[in-house]
């Protein structure tokens, strides 16, 4: 999905990616990231978690309005947010 998301910033088209494996994004670097500490098969949290999954989408939205400088941005979701 990474490689994905690359293709489609060079072509004018702002991505983010919500990512559960931090190796893995450092490894591919998306341009825009964030990071999430839930099982895997939750990128958003458990089902029945409305605030929580809420809190992610806004956060991963949120770094559409940071400025990517030179390179990837990854950035940890704080799961102590609502």
């Amino acid at each position: 999905m990474s490689l994905v998301a690359a293709e489609l910033e060079r072509n004018g088209i702002a991505t983010v990616s919500i990512q559960l494996l931090r190796s893995v994004a450092q490894r591919v670097q998306p341009p825009r990231a964030l990071f999430v500490p839930f099982r895997h098969g939750y990128p958003l949290d458990a089902p029945g978690e409305s605030a929580r999954q809420h809190a992610v989408l806004e956060a991963a939205l949120r770094l559409f309005e940071l400025p990517t400088i030179a390179g990837p941005l990854l950035v940890d979701f704080d799961p102590a947010s609502p």
